[in-house]
């Protein structure tokens, strides 16, 4: 006779997992592939996921850093994080076929780092250093108009700018509490900054965390899935740990240490932006094979948002 399994409540956060620019992004390459063929290049991860990237590999997609690494004659896309407008300048002048897969929500971000310069004001941007959706703002202004920081001490080690010439821009997949503290600490100094009308964190960033939040009241240890380099994804654990929730990041049901897990009788799982539903079910598959498993749904909101193809890919 074997020992009965252990029971798990799980808490599933909801929303979770992919975001309408995500699912853009992804469709944009598909699309791609079905209009010119394999290979499309694809300029930096499309998204942060190696499942997804593995995906779309074995569909035809081949991934470079740089333009410079796509021949000439094939058609390449820009990631979801955004580019400098250096990149597709230099797709224009070589000739090649480029789609530009970059958030919308991103693509506002450039918008306003344009309007702020061409005001005459310096731009200070709450951003994480080598992040490509950070590289991809700076490169959308004139060198020397923006500096970044990242954290609320950073804020004392800006220069005295004159205020009334000050605006300030953030990252989308950023902590909305951290961003908050460093937004009021660049206020506190520089009371007359002017800020973005709405908010940069993109709503799916917001949401996620604000779910995470929600089944943080419930839960003994929380799971999220989503890749290292995936800052939304890194953004909710950082979020359970600050409630005093244990968090683990993994990127497949394989990579759980259930030595760290032991036997919590309540766990909660989410999964990163850029990770999609299918990995959740592979988690849950994983701890079905030494739980007892108990499925709730969180949900904390409902998201409707869908973004419009690229007019190339429709016509």
């Amino acid at each position: 006779m074997t020992d009965a399994k252990p029971s798990l409540n799980l808490l599933i956060a909801a929303p979770r997992g992919f975001c309408a620019g995500v699912d853009r992004a992804i469709l944009i390459v598909e699309k791609a592939l079905e209009k010119y063929g394999a290979p499309v290049y694809v300029r930096h991860e499309i998204v942060h996921n190696r499942f997804v990237v593995d995906s779309l590999k074995a569909k035809g997609a081949v991934f470079v850093e740089e333009l410079d690494e796509v021949p000439d004659g094939f058609p390449v896309v820009f990631s979801a994080h955004g580019v400098p407008k250096l990149v597709p300048a230099t797709a224009d002048a070589r000739g090649l076929d480029w789609l530009d897969a970059t958030c919308p929500l991103v693509s506002k971000v450039h918008k306003q780092a344009e309007r702020l310069v061409e005001q005459g004001r310096h731009i200070v941007f709450i951003g994480h250093r080598g992040h490509p959706e950070v590289i991809g703002t700076f490169g959308q202004v004139p060198e020397g108009t923006m500096t970044l920081i990242e954290t609320v001490a950073d804020v004392a080690t800006l220069p005295d700018f004159d205020d009334g010439n000050l605006g300030f821009l953030t990252q989308t997949t950023l902590s909305v509490d951290d961003t908050a503290a460093v937004v009021a600490a660049l206020q506190a100094r520089f009371p007359r900054i002017l800020g973005p009308r709405g908010e940069d964190i993109c709503y799916a960033t917001s949401n996620r965390q604000d779910a995470v939040k929600a089944i943080c009241e419930r839960v003994e240890k929380l799971i999220v899935i989503g890749a290292p380099n995936s800052s939304n994804s890194l953004r909710l654990a950082e979020v359970g740990e600050r409630l005093g929730i244990p968090a683990m990041l993994v990127q497949r049901g394989a990579d759980i240490d259930f030595d760290w897990l032991g036997t919590p009788a309540t766990l909660g799982l989410t999964a990163g932006a850029s990770a999609p539903e299918v990995l959740v079910r592979e988690f849950v598959d994983t701890l079905a094979a030494r739980f007892s498993v108990t499925e709730e749904q969180v949900v904390t909101a409902t998201e409707k948002m869908v973004f419009k193809l690229p007019r190339n890919l429709t016509e």
